[in-house]
């Protein structure tokens, strides 16, 4: 079979604006009137800290630090991930490790608590949290986060400093009460407890940062709070332009070499593959994919393996390193059940490989449209079969890597290096 079936390997192009020089980048911000004005001698300020791979984020976390520190300040880092972490302090520390977040290369403590305080309640009555080791002890918060379409839903705000200053920094709680009203909790609700949490926390100023195609960072950006509301829903219009998609809309076989948290909060980015999996709400029509493997899970998500669900086959080596309690955590309180759904386990790629084959009924191996990516985050580099190789090698923006071959497996049945 694999001397019957080629493969290629294709660079894609993509928008590319990137910051070079971080903290000058950071430095420049600081020196807004606006943005320097809130850091008073003395005050001690709490900066946010999520869970999702922003590139550079342990150094954009060091940086802020400095500044504030120039300015005789007194930062510290707070977890703010909503249910991630396993919904524990000392979890979501764990976590903020596995980012390059720690006391030692950020040069402040950090301080995590799952409990909250209410500031009050939406127009519905939905109530509305805030992290109560930041209310309580600190004298002003910087809410950091990254900007980009949400993995859920499309609307006004999706990912971003609104959306963190609701849930993420929320911690457990929020995002539960959130989540208990599905789709239409994060996609209606959020944006109004976001709101009253900046309104009525102790919020200073938010973060935003905009990462390119090739997952670098392109924009960090210091928002004044009374700004925070409007210039998040800008930065996400920058965002949804920057997006890197796949090379072709109709695709057999999907290989996804590794899913995980810090590729995106589904494991699986649902914007690039096109499945939401979420009851009653319609995935999204482009790409078509027939079967999706998920090859492996990322050290990074230590063991919660939520999107999973989104595959339709999988492999052992992935399977054996579920931590299923953190992952039902998150994903029940996320009331996207399916997300966590286990799909069909092999012992390895090629017999994955081969059952997605047995389920094309018939199409030509020669002819079946195979496509294979490190992650969901990561598209620069694509391995392509021999029939999409021909639709795309001469389309603006690709180039030929490496030229057609013979798909193999290793003494193990493997995918080898990507």
């Amino acid at each position: 079979m694999s001397m019957n079936f080629k493969i290629a390997k294709i660079q894609q192009s993509f928008v590319a604006n990137e910051i070079r020089n971080i903290p000058r980048a950071i430095d420049n911000e600081f020196q807004k009137d606006e943005i320097c004005s809130t850091i008073k001698p003395g005050m001690k300020v709490a900066i946010t800290a999520g869970s999702r791979g922003i590139a550079n984020i342990g150094l954009i976390i060091k940086e802020i630090g400095k500044q504030i520190k120039q300015r005789d300040g007194e930062p510290f880092i707070v977890p703010a991930m909503g249910s991630h972490g396993g919904a524990t302090a000392e979890g979501q520390v764990e976590v903020l490790h596995s980012l390059g977040i720690t006391e030692e290369y950020c040069e402040m403590s950090i301080r995590s608590s799952m409990e909250v305080v209410e500031l009050g309640t939406t127009t519905n009555g939905v109530p509305v949290y805030q992290d109560k080791l930041t209310n309580e002890t600190a004298d002003g918060v910087i809410i950091v986060g990254r900007v980009k379409p949400h993995t859920d839903f499309h609307g006004l705000h999706e990912s971003g400093i609104v959306k963190m200053a609701a849930i993420g920094h929320g911690n457990h709680k929020q995002a539960q009460t959130i989540h208990t009203y599905g789709i239409r909790g994060i996609r209606d609700i959020m944006p109004e407890v976001g709101k009253i949490v900046i309104e009525r926390g102790n919020v200073l100023f938010g973060v935003g940062i905009v990462e390119n195609a090739y997952d670098q960072t392109a924009i960090i950006e210091a928002v004044p709070k009374d700004k925070m509301v409007e210039r998040d829903q800008e930065l996400l219009k920058i965002a949804t332009s920057y997006m890197p998609k796949l090379p072709c809309d109709k695709i057999d076989i999907l290989f996804v070499d590794e899913i995980g948290k810090n590729y995106s909060g589904t494991g699986m980015d649902t914007n690039i593959i096109g499945r939401l999996r979420i009851l009653g709400e319609e995935d999204h029509f482009k790409p078509d994919i027939n079967y999706i493997i998920a090859g492996d899970l990322s050290e990074a998500s230590h063991g919660n393996a939520l999107g999973i669900g989104l595959a339709d086959l999988t492999t052992k080596r992935l399977f054996e390193k579920i931590d299923i309690p953190t992952m039902n955590e998150n994903v029940i309180t996320s009331s996207f059940l399916d997300r966590a759904k286990i799909p069909i386990v092999l012992d390895s790629d090629k017999l994955a490989f081969e059952a997605a084959l047995r389920g094309m009924w018939g199409v030509p191996v020669q002819e079946v449209r195979f496509m294979r990516i490190k992650n969901t985050l990561e598209l620069g580099e694509v391995i392509v079969s021999e029939r999409i190789f021909n639709e795309i090698k001469d389309v603006e923006g690709i180039t030929v890597k490496e030229e057609l071959k013979p798909l193999k497996f290793n003494d193990v049945g493997n995918f080898g290096e990507f």
